[in-house]
């Protein structure tokens, strides 16, 4: 009982001060992120806030150690309309930029994000056969680089005004630009009291085709080549 509990204890800390586990239920960070992906997130790369906590106690308010995003990072957040829910978005806008979409091309500051068009995604449907979609390679101003997505021309969110992310809070995106919940929707700006960490890097992944009592399809369902894949 003693070495379960010192077990117990141990996991929590690493949990809480160090890194946690999550992973991956949408498809709103394709093509980088796919569902079944398995993240450790770094929680001390940004600090300790009341959500780097099991349960969110309200023990203190903003953040301990703070530490801010990169412009380019995949964090993940508490959503500020209900803290009890997860999200993972890529952080495009700092404190004080000016934030755009025209045309399907991220602009920040007024300047347009270098994009590069490149060969289609393509992932199989339902039915057996494929979907194609285009890809691009966007590069931030401070050299960061990433696959995204534009599946739909003319989508409801190529096109927005102009955000001015105020003191203290962050803008995400989805890399599947017109398939993603984020700042320029219902997710709103972000507070840096709501990020809990840093996603880092891809430890297991499954395509969902096999279940818990399907033992005979376990191996077959795991995607090998995205095993200990670093994320950026």
């Amino acid at each position: 009982m003693r070495t379960i509990a010192w077990a117990i204890v141990i996991a929590l800390v690493i949990r809480t001060f160090a890194f946690e586990p999550f992973n991956i239920p949408s498809e709103s960070m394709l093509p980088n992120l796919q569902v079944g992906d398995y993240l450790f997130v770094s929680k001390f790369s940004y600090g300790y806030s009341r959500y780097s906590f099991p349960g969110s106690p309200p023990l203190f308010g903003g953040r301990i150690l703070e530490g801010e995003p990169e412009r380019g990072d995949i964090a993940v957040f508490r959503l500020p309309s209900n803290p009890d829910v997860d999200y993972i978005k890529r952080i495009v806008g700092l404190p004080g930029d000016r934030i755009q979409v025209i045309g399907g091309v991220l602009h920040i500051n007024g300047e347009p994000v270098k994009r590069e068009r490149i060969e289609d995604y393509t992932r199989a449907r339902g039915d057996g056969f494929t979907q194609a979609y285009p890809q691009y390679v966007e590069t931030l101003p401070n050299g960061v680089s990433f696959r995204t997505l534009d599946m739909f021309q003319n989508g409801p969110w190529d096109n927005t005004q102009v955000y001015t992310v105020p003191p203290g809070h962050f803008f995400g995106m989805g890399d599947n630009r017109d398939n993603s919940e984020d700042s320029r929707s219902k997710v709103g700006y972000i507070p840096a009291e709501n990020l809990v960490g840093r996603a880092e890097i891809i430890w297991f992944s499954t395509d969902g085709s096999a279940g818990w009592f399907e033992p005979w399809k376990w191996f077959s369902a795991l995607r090998l080549e995205r095993f200990f894949n670093l994320l950026h």
